[in-house]
């Protein structure tokens, strides 16, 4: 899978096709919504099964079937990057909910 690939599988909707021209909709019902929770499960869910996929690859490494140490490696910086970004998404999001609520009324 490319890397493209797999930040799109990390973050789902990040990368959009670009065909030259936007073709907005007519309407606004014809645009899929996605609320702001649903986005950030996604999110948690595409981390949580990366982490579940480096550790059963780890465990297939341990029980000495047929895996290469590289394909290991890779599936763990691709753990450990999905929870940095996860982290840092969580991290400026409090930052933002804390400077709301400094805002004077």
């Amino acid at each position: 899978m490319s890397t493209v690939g797999n930040i799109q599988r990390l973050v789902p909707g990040l990368i959009e096709p670009t065909g030259g021209t936007v073709k907005l909709p007519a309407d606004k019902a014809a645009i899929p919504e996605e609320n702001f929770t649903e986005l950030l499960g996604s999110l948690l869910d595409s981390v949580n099964n990366t982490h579940t996929e480096s550790a059963e690859i780890q465990q297939a490494l341990l029980n000495g079937e047929n895996v290469e140490l590289h394909e290991v490696m890779i599936k763990l910086e691709e753990a450990g990057l999905a929870t940095d970004l996860f982290l840092e998404v969580r991290n400026k999001l409090l930052a933002a909910y804390s400077e709301l609520m400094r805002m004077p009324l």
